[in-house]
């Protein structure tokens, strides 16, 4: 059994904590916000906030596969998550 997405009101308070201070990973952002926040799980959520402790400089390498998650972040799930925030 799959987890239940977050509801509205929690979709748009992890979209407020997700602002950056760079427009191309705001871009990102929003695009998936656009295309899974109707079925974001709250895992993805946890997942999500983990990468806005990066920096901006290093979050916007990730998004234009500069880099691929490593340390902490080199994880199956992660790496998922990332690729959702990656496609076009």
């Amino acid at each position: 059994m799959g987890e239940v997405p977050l509801d509205e009101h929690e979709v748009g308070k992890l979209r407020w904590r997700c602002r950056r201070g760079l427009l191309e990973n705001d871009l990102f952002l929003e695009r998936f916000f656009a295309r899974h926040g109707a079925v974001l799980t709250p895992r993805q959520g946890q997942l999500l906030e983990e990468l806005m402790q990066l920096a901006d400089n290093d979050l916007m390498d990730l998004l234009m596969r500069r880099q691929e998650p490593a340390g902490e972040l080199d994880r199956p799930e992660m790496k998922q998550l990332v690729e959702l925030l990656r496609s076009r």
